[in-house]
């Protein structure tokens, strides 16, 4: 096999592949259309350019954020180690001057020996080795071709997510376990259901319609057919005061085991991963400011004390049904030759995009090198992320960040919280150095000056 990559996208995910095929003595072409086309998010022609936020989250290593940045840089990322040396004061958090940052990964990719950028529009998927990585805002010709290949109903424009809580958090001493009319796998029933009396629902719909909102972007306000088939809760709580109970919150078929009655309203909540760790608010896509969501969720009976590992969002995008066409490589089911990275896979979070990146171009280098792709341990964040897009339900399946709901149990269950994230991370170092150890691979990257 000829060894050469083509990588389409010059974003996060585009420019880490890139990178790390070419560091494995890969001849590397770059695709990125700007500045011949842009798109209405960014506003450079510089690679890796950060266009919602400067902060790339928490730097902790009790984080599941900062745990993902600790095997990154153990990996030899390029865009960590570019991040780390253009960072600015955060407290915990890693934040950069995005203008430094964005030129300081365009320059060490221009300047690499092994890897040409072309600043051209691809329109179709090329044959031969490549890493589609064109993020959210997919050209619209490209977008047709990969409709074409993955089936036109596995890839989504338009996302709208609804928050996911921790089980843990869960008050159980409010909250029950039951299916509509006891039509359930589980015997105690498939849903968390919270139960709302007719003064709780009156109250939250007041605090969800008065809830501030993220501003949408020019063009996803001015289409109109953004809200078509996603419409959040704010919005249909403001068509009515019975528009919740009639709709996402109707308590049909729902008995309160405690009362023997039916609710006025209830929330019910559908396990998300086959741990039980996560559980989704079933039909609460928002686009609720975050601060907004906990606070306004968290007056929902039983989730007064709520972790949330993911809020709901709403924003244009392209991704694919992951679980239907990738497998944790990064490769998609039906050519081994052909990558996916970034948000196109359904990842979310600058961080995620960063890695499934990084994956993406260790396994191109490695199938051209006439190696087995690698699988990263379930154990460690970013192997649980990419476990996650590969083998998460395809049914109404949304994208995800880092979150430690992802990963499996711990052997023995830890109560307290920060002590419980010490132990996963601890055990995602490990098993991080035992997968490298068994490929004999340290991955040493070069560091851009």
């Amino acid at each position: 096999m000829k060894e050469e990559l083509v990588v389409i996208g010059g974003g996060l995910a585009g420019t880490e592949a890139a990178w790390q095929a070419a560091e494995a003595g890969i001849t590397v072409h770059l695709y990125e259309m700007r500045p011949h086309r842009t798109t209405p998010a960014h506003t450079t022609d510089m690679l890796a350019e950060l266009v919602c936020s400067n902060s790339l989250g928490s730097d902790l290593p009790d984080r599941a954020s900062g745990l993902l940045k600790a095997e990154l840089r153990r990996l030899g990322s390029l865009l960590l180690c570019c991040a780390d040396q253009t960072a600015v004061p955060a407290g915990g958090a890693l934040a950069v001057d995005r203008t430094a940052f964005a030129s300081l990964v365009t320059r060490a990719v221009t300047e690499h020996p092994r890897i040409t950028v072309v600043r051209q529009e691809v329109a179709h998927i090329p044959e031969g080795p490549c890493i589609i990585a064109t993020g959210p805002l997919t050209a619209p010709a490209l977008a047709v071709e990969i409709a074409r290949l993955v089936g036109d109903e596995y890839l989504y424009f338009y996302d709208a997510i609804a928050p996911l809580v921790y089980a843990s958090s869960i008050d159980m001493n409010i909250a029950f376990r039951a299916s509509r009319y006891n039509r359930g796998v589980q015997e105690e029933g498939d849903y968390i259901n919270c139960p709302f009396t007719e003064e709780e629902y009156r109250r939250f719909v007041d605090e969800l319609k008065a809830a501030e909102t993220i501003a949408l972007r020019d063009f996803e306000r001015e289409d109109p057919h953004f809200f078509e088939g996603c419409l959040p809760v704010e919005q249909l709580a403001r068509r009515g005061d019975d528009a919740l109970a009639f709709g996402p919150m109707r308590p049909i078929g729902v008995i309160d085991p405690r009362t023997g009655k039916r609710p006025y309203a209830v929330l019910q909540l559908r396990q998300d991963n086959l741990a039980g760790s996560l559980y989704n608010m079933v039909g609460f896509q928002t686009n609720l400011l975050w601060g907004e969501q906990k606070r306004v969720f968290r007056m929902i009976p039983g989730l007064g004390n709520a972790e949330f590992a993911r809020y709901g969002q709403m924003h244009r995008n392209t991704y694919l049904n992951a679980p239907r066409v990738l497998l944790p490589t990064m490769q998609f089911r039906n050519r081994q030759d052909l990558f996916f990275a970034g948000q196109i896979t359904g990842v979310e979070g600058y961080v995620g995009n960063i890695g499934t990146g990084l994956l993406a171009g260790i396994n191109a280098a490695r199938l051209l090198r006439g190696e087995p792709a690698l699988t990263l341990p379930e154990e460690t964040m970013l192997g649980a992320l990419c476990h996650y897009v590969a083998h998460a339900s395809p049914q109404g399946f949304q994208p995800m960040k880092a979150n430690f709901g992802l990963l499996p149990p711990l052997e023995a269950p830890i109560k307290h919280k920060r002590a419980r994230y010490e132990a996963y991370a601890a055990r995602a170092r490990a098993a991080l150095e035992r997968s490298l150890n068994a490929v004999n691979s340290d991955l040493p990257a070069q560091r851009p000056k």
